[in-house]
């Protein structure tokens, strides 16, 4: 067991070392310079004219340390890394990169916490019944459905859902977080403009993601209904609920369990597209404009963020599996 902690481990730590050494190269290989052009626009906006942009980029390109070889820039990345110092937006500065992962991360985990958990909810429930040979006809009828919602990409319900609920039924707001001239407090108020804002991009999730985790139980559930212990519990005659529910539920669980403990350690890198779509003030959409704006300082702090939430989720569930199903052990070989 030792043995195999510490490979599962290392397998961590480099997985962490990869991905964070193609998050610092990656952007830089980007045409172009994100100084210059910030500065540019600055100006433009500030309506300076005479500035000697050339000069200005120059003193901020030695305050990033961006004037140093790349060998020594990706040095001092891992440095900061390592102190969780990802340094200073290069747009907006003097914001820190750190400030804008603390205002976004927590409009991410709500909503995507939300949406997940009722996606598994429904999608589980109904899978188990999809599976079930005395289920109604109608809840076997939705095979086709759900194979259908499963397969079409979920940004292209946010696209319907905004055509659908936000421009031609006009029921709900077609992007942001919240209304421009809502102050947010604590208050029921703000609760509920909050929440009409994330329906939308929450339910393009959860259409996508019920299709997802009823297939995937149904199939689980079809092969744990083959198993002999649920033909010797159905020939002591107990009763269908306590063999549904006990037998055949409860064994199919358990890859259910585990792809969902994973959803949750992707949380913050799975609904970057739909957050892009409306403009939602979460970890997506700040990834994004960090992409088109070139802003490197972000783009690193959000992906090794991502990286380290879904390689700690992945270690995690490896470790405890044999926690929970006692029939796995780890052995030598």
């Amino acid at each position: 067991m030792l043995s195999y902690l510490g490979k599962r481990v290392f397998q961590f730590l480099l997985i962490i070392f990869i991905a964070n050494s193609l998050t610092f190269l990656l952007p830089r290989m980007i045409p172009g310079d994100p100084i210059l052009e910030a500065m540019q626009i600055k100006a433009a906006a500030a309506g300076r004219q005479n500035v000697d942009i050339q000069a200005w980029v120059a003193t901020y390109n030695e305050k990033f340390g961006l004037n140093e070889p790349l060998w020594k820039q990706y040095l001092i990345y891992w440095r900061d890394l390592i102190r969780f110092d990802f340094g200073y937006s290069l747009l907006d500065y003097p914001a820190t990169v750190v400030s804008k992962l603390k205002g976004a991360i927590p409009w991410t985990l709500g909503f995507m916490s939300v949406a997940i958990f009722f996606a598994f909810i429904v999608g589980t429930t109904l899978g188990a019944l999809l599976a079930w040979p005395r289920s109604p006809r109608l809840v076997q009828g939705m095979v086709p459905f759900l194979m259908v919602i499963s397969a079409i990409p979920f940004y292209l319900f946010s696209l319907a859902m905004i055509w659908i609920f936000g421009v031609e039924l006009r029921l709900l707001p077609t992007g942001g977080g919240h209304s421009p001239i809502q102050m947010l407090a604590w208050n029921w108020a703000t609760f509920v403009d909050i929440a009409r804002h994330a329906i939308l991009p929450a339910l393009s999730l959860v259409l996508f993601g019920i299709g997802a985790w009823a297939l995937s139980m149904r199939a689980t559930m079809v092969s744990v209904l083959g198993e002999d212990y649920i033909t010797f519990a159905q020939a002591k005659g107990l009763p269908e609920r306590q063999i549904f529910l006990r037998y055949g539920v409860r064994n199919a669980l358990l890859p259910q369990a585990t792809g969902l403990a994973i959803s949750f350690g992707l949380i913050l890198s799975s609904g970057i597209l739909v957050e892009a779509f409306f403009n939602y003030p979460g970890i997506g959409s700040l990834m994004f404009n960090a992409i088109n704006q070139k802003d490197y300082f972000v783009i690193n702090g959000t992906v090794s963020i991502m990286v380290i939430c879904a390689a700690t989720a992945l270690l995690i569930v490896d470790l405890i599996y044999p926690l929970i199903d006692p029939r796995i052990r780890y052995r030598n070989k």
